[in-house]
């Protein structure tokens, strides 16, 4: 699928034009995923682009090539102000989806990657809306499981690490599914190929714990902090495979995905097969603060312009 990209990216703290970004063939991260990416969503409300929860995304992103000593050769104000500059340098005025990633560059076939192994860094952006069909998906479990702490770090957005992510929506389609529901190694849900997951039973909000494997997904730590001011019932813990089928409602959260109702599991109806009213409420609350209609939030808003 091609992107509609923007004109110019930034790419090694200069803005430049896309088709000008170009990376040798030798590029570490080509042969074996040395790349760290976030993905942060920017929301034109008609009169402001905002985007949300920046510094969190810039902090989780350094945090990422931590884990295996990749550094990010740029503060978190300089990626901070370029991700802002990008939106600016290309006149958006439309909500969008930002892409910031670092990777190892030419650095021969070597696996021992150290703190100082060549790193180039680059942003761009495109329009974006819904990834899926907000009135509800299909879903289903996978024979694939999340990988765990015993063999790489979860916390780590990598690009290496998502293989995972497509081989399991790889059978969910051929399947017949919209998407993917991984286990963990022990058997418990742990979360979509790209999202978090929310299951709702007898009015209690619930989610994997992050032993499950589970990303610590920033939209997810939204929706727990949004319902515990709404004095709501939220719990994190392990969930059984058969708590799906059993569950009132199911709705997956991420930047891409946003807050998404799965209205059908493994071929069953969820509820009464639409979004249910936590999920509609969950819904409405992050749509309300991304198009800054809610000021109790507003600290989550970096104004673009």
């Amino acid at each position: 699928m091609k992107l509609p990209l923007s004109k110019y990216v930034w790419f090694d703290g200069k803005y430049t034009l896309t088709e000008k970004a170009t990376i040798p063939i030798t590029t570490h991260a080509i042969h074996y995923g040395t790349s760290i990416f976030e993905g942060i969503r920017a929301y034109w409300n008609g009169r402001n682009l905002n985007i949300f929860r920046l510094d969190e995304h810039v902090k989780r992103f350094r945090k990422s090539g931590q884990f295996y000593d990749i550094s990010l050769n740029f503060s978190d104000q300089e990626i901070s102000k370029a991700v802002i500059g990008i939106c600016k340098k290309n006149k958006i005025k439309e909500s969008c989806y930002i892409r910031p990633f670092y990777f190892v560059g030419d650095y021969g076939i070597s696996l021992h990657v150290t703190k100082n192994a060549p790193t180039n860094v680059a942003i761009f952006t495109f329009p974006f809306g819904d990834l899926f069909d907000k009135n509800g998906i299909t879903a289903g479990v996978v024979s694939w499981r999340k990988f765990s702490d015993m063999s790489t770090p979860p916390q780590a957005k990598m690009g290496g690490n998502y293989l995972n992510s497509i081989i399991a929506t790889q059978e969910a389609k051929r399947n017949g599914m919209d998407e993917a529901i991984l286990l963990d190694q022990n058997g418990n849900v742990s979360e979509a190929p790209g999202e978090n997951i929310f299951i709702v039973r007898n009015n209690q909000m619930v989610t994997p714990s992050l032993s499950s494997s589970a990303l610590e997904g920033i939209t997810r730590d939204s929706i727990l902090k949004i319902g515990k001011d709404l004095d709501m019932d939220v719990v994190e813990r392990d969930i059984t495979r058969s708590e799906l089928t059993m569950s009132d409602e199911i709705f997956l959260t991420g930047t891409a995905a946003e807050i998404t109702p799965i209205i059908s599991m493994d071929g069953g109806k969820i509820g009464e097969g639409k979004p249910g009213n936590i999920t509609k409420k969950m819904m409405q609350e992050y749509t309300d603060i991304v198009m800054s209609k809610n000021q109790d939030y507003a600290h989550w808003l970096t104004e673009a312009y």
